[in-house]
């Protein structure tokens, strides 16, 4: 089945047909100098559905993501502290143990959103020399040039920037103050490399004295070691599209004459409570705020699908807890079903699993997809065919839909023992002793439920 992709340089949806076997990816990882937000994490969920909906389609994987610990600064107009070093002061630690900690956090939530790792994740301070060698190339081939403050990539002396908008150059706003450097040659020429000042807690030797990276440059340099000049697609949030991902453009543009991807696929804000997140409103939520609140982290991921990627999304707690609910019928769903006996039509099995293909390969159309999935669970026969048709379903969701809820509540330990040797009174066939062990388990409060899965306990309500 085609598997159509939208592409913000083209703004239309496209057939995707990878340049070689094996299909190449890059993605713009986080920032490491603070704890990851739910915000940022609509765009790894997405990250994760176009992963798994590439594998769904038999395409091999080589994806890499960054992650970015030195050289953001906290303006994308070249301005302001590096965000690590500033996280480093304000919390008297070492810059490398601040990116290392919140390193782990991201890391830590990626497997509670239970999201499909990248092959390569890389770190920019890993790779400073392959920088050095970008922006050296960038340099002899006329496109970047010095000045007391750093390298600037000249934009000048490219045909076309920018690329993903449709705006002219002098429309541009980030970057374009122009008394933050008066020695730049164009108010929108940007930073590959900075001089450090005196004191600054990163940097490294150079051709250029003790200096660090521009944010940009970092994804130009990874991506083209671990995916060559030219690799299939290209993700990030909508936010790094009118500079970020401008730049790394027009660095390859200077650096090999070539657009890095093919298609550059962009995933649209999260709002809370249809405004925007802020720390000064007191309302930035992360991972474990979801779970304090009692609301399951991979309910958050069924959240996301509730609106297309391209879409902005609001996320209220009202329809965090509702995908909460809706995480733990879905589950039931499939537990109701891997219990039945009864045999489904065959050409029915095919109707469901095309209309989940259709949605899927239409630009990873998820609101749809989570429809099948719902006439999937609700369909009145139970059927083992049911069940493994919806765990072929959920090598796209990641929604461990097979995960057997967990009790609401804790079973005394004497009620327990009693359930056990009903059991094995059921196993010898003694339903004598059976019944009578039931009748004592409703006496202490609690009543024994009987399916072919096996029997499950609850309080008499």
């Amino acid at each position: 089945m085609e598997l159509k992709l939208y592409n913000t340089i083209t703004r239309e949806k496209e057939t995707f047909t990878p340049i070689n076997d094996v299909t190449r990816i890059y993605s713009c990882g986080p920032t490491v100098y603070s704890f990851a937000h739910i915000g940022n994490f609509r765009a790894y969920v997405f990250m994760d559905t176009l992963r798994r909906v590439l594998k769904y389609n038999g395409y091999t994987l080589k994806h890499a993501m960054n992650i970015t610990d030195v050289g953001h600064l906290e303006s994308d107009a070249d301005e302001g502290e590096d965000k690590i070093a500033k996280a480093a002061r304000k919390e008297n630690k070492d810059p490398y143990e601040i990116a290392a900690f919140y390193t782990n956090i991201f890391l830590r939530d990626f497997e509670k959103l239970n999201i499909d790792k990248p092959e390569i994740i890389c770190k920019a301070t890993d790779h400073i020399n392959e920088m050095i060698e970008y922006v050296s190339d960038i340099v002899k081939r006329g496109y970047g040039y010095e000045t007391s403050k750093g390298i600037y990539f000249d934009i000048s002396k490219l045909d076309k920037y920018p690329i993903l908008q449709e705006r002219k150059v002098d429309e541009q706003i980030a970057g374009a103050r122009v008394e933050v450097d008066k020695e730049k040659k164009n108010p929108e020429d940007f930073a590959i490399w900075i001089k450090a000042p005196e004191k600054h807690l990163m940097k490294w030797d150079s051709p250029w004295g003790l200096s660090y990276p521009g944010w940009h440059i970092e994804c130009s340099a990874m991506s083209s070691k671990y995916l060559g000049e030219e690799f299939d697609i290209h993700t990030g949030g909508i936010d790094h599209i009118p500079t970020h991902h401008e730049n790394e453009i027009a660095q390859s543009k200077g650096r090999c004459g070539k657009v890095p991807a093919r298609f550059w696929m962009h995933c649209n804000f999260l709002t809370i409570d249809g405004g925007k997140m802020s720390k000064s409103l007191g309302n930035i939520y992360t991972i474990d705020t979801l779970e304090q609140k009692g609301i399951d982290p991979i309910a958050y991921k069924l959240f996301c699908f509730s609106s297309h990627y391209r879409n902005k999304l609001n996320f209220t707690f009202e329809g965090a807890i509702s995908a909460n609910t809706s995480l733990v019928r879905l589950r039931e769903g499939y537990q109701k079903h891997i219990c039945g006996t009864d045999m489904v039509d065959k050409d029915k099995i095919k109707e469901f699993e095309e209309k989940f293909h259709k949605a899927i390969n239409d630009d990873l159309n998820m609101p749809v997809a989570m429809s099948v999935v719902w006439d999937v669970i609700k369909y009145p026969i139970k059927s083992k065919q049911i069940a493994d048709l919806l765990l072929k379903f959920d090598k796209v969701l990641g929604i461990k839909i097979d995960k057997k809820q967990e009790a609401k509540e804790d079973i005394p330990e004497e009620i327990q023992k009693l359930v056990e040797e009903r059991d094995k009174a059921r196993e010898e066939k003694n339903w004598e002793l059976s019944d009578k062990l039931r009748d004592i388990i409703k006496e202490k409060g609690y009543i024994i439920k009987d399916s072919k899965c096996g029997a499950s306990i609850e309080r008499v309500k």
